[in-house]
């Protein structure tokens, strides 16, 4: 879609709106949705615009797309930039949107990591900030709120800030400064991930999928398995190989038959994986946490360390439908993976609830010697 055409797509104007979201993935949106539910059944969330500053991956652009026709039919307005179609898309985009950031008086934000949102912040005079969920990554963002540290994605933490980094240095300390909470600012994060110890003046509301539940379902439930597929490798955190002979041996040892694809897993990956595994891959038009609830699904999900092992037992809650995770062994791990990956993703699996842990363990000559017997303790 060209610039142009996105820019038709949005409201020709942005309502002057007390609360102002932005986001990126589906996920956030679908959780901004979330937000806005729980805020309406304690008070008046006020008007609420979502931004949509668009990627340009085709599969997140098709579900964000899904999500907004979502935001719409709850009377939502939403407003779709072409955040990045092209060099200068970047300035139109931040430029359009300055009025609306100084006259908000509450901002939404899904990822307090991206270096977009970052810059909006601060733009922004607004007194009321609520970070929501975008994945396990708020996890991270809470514990280097508290410390006090640069905010930096987990799987990068450890290695020597690039020249954009630097760069962008000072932008990424204002909005660190912004996301604490002071004399004239409060923050809220509203989370489905555990949160232990929160920042001081931070406050946290439970995000327990209310209104997916509400929407969406019951589901028909199937007699299998269903497999949910990791960014892991693409992300340069587990090796490709290993990844496979793990999902390989999941899926004979508990009868899965389909593999949900997370939506940064790359072609080629799932076409190998589908060869040689047997796998039907299915690509999601709707965060799994909906796909799940519609139905039909496995009576038992399978997943790594991910996001979905702690929202997929809430958004199902009420159903037989059981959640295993399977943990990352270390051997799996790439050289170049970061320090912190191994301990953040046992944190993962460690901290989700109602779920079953698994263990893959896969022999040294590349086949499986056992794997999804139940993790010891």
């Amino acid at each position: 879609m060209s610039p142009r055409a996105g820019r038709a797509d949005r409201a020709a104007d942005v309502p002057t709106s007390s609360t102002l979201a932005f986001v990126e993935s589906p996920v956030q949106l679908l959780n901004v949705l979330e937000w806005a539910h729980a805020a309406a059944a304690t008070g008046p969330a006020g008007g609420l615009t979502v931004v949509v500053l668009s990627p340009n991956d085709p599969m997140t652009r098709g579900q964000l797309r899904r999500m907004a026709q979502l935001a719409r039919d709850e009377g939502v307005e939403v407003r779709w930039e072409e955040a990045r179609g092209g060099a200068s898309a970047p300035f139109q985009t931040i430029g359009g949107l300055a009025g609306a950031l100084r006259k908000a008086d509450r901002i939404v934000i899904g990822d307090p990591f991206s270096r977009y949102v970052q810059l909006l912040l601060t733009i922004t005079r607004a007194r009321s900030l609520v970070v929501v969920d975008d994945g396990t990554a708020t996890m991270e963002f809470i514990a280097q709120l508290a410390r006090g540290e640069r905010l930096v994605r987990w799987h990068r933490k450890g290695g020597r800030p690039g020249p954009r980094d630097l760069v962008f240095a000072p932008v990424s300390a204002s909005a660190r400064r912004r996301l604490t909470p002071g004399r004239t600012r409060t923050v809220e994060v509203f989370s489905s991930m555990p949160i232990d110890q929160a920042p001081p003046g931070v406050g946290v509301t439970v995000n327990a999928f209310a209104w997916t539940r509400e929407r969406f379902g019951p589901p028909r439930i199937t007699r299998g398995a269903d497999l949910v597929g990791t960014s892991l490798v693409e992300t340069g955190v587990v090796d490709p190989d290993r990844y496979l002979e793990a999902v390989r041996a999941l899926a004979l040892t508990h009868g899965a038959t389909r593999y949900f694809a997370h939506r940064r897993e790359s072609s080629e990956k799932l076409h190998r994986l589908a060869v040689e595994t047997g796998l039907q891959v299915v690509r999601p038009d709707l965060p799994l946490e909906l796909i799940a609830r519609r139905g039909p699904v496995g009576r038992t999900i399978l997943s790594f360390p991910s996001t979905v092992v702690h929202t997929l037992p809430l958004a199902l809650a009420g159903t037989e439908v059981k959640v295993a995770v399977c943990d990352i062994d270390p051997a799996w791990l790439t050289e170049n993976a970061s320090p912190r990956a191994q301990g953040f993703l046992s944190g993962v699996t460690g901290t989700a609830r109602d779920v079953h842990r698994l263990t893959a363990v896969i022999a040294s000559a590349g086949s499986p010697r056992s794997v999804g017997s139940p993790a010891p303790g």
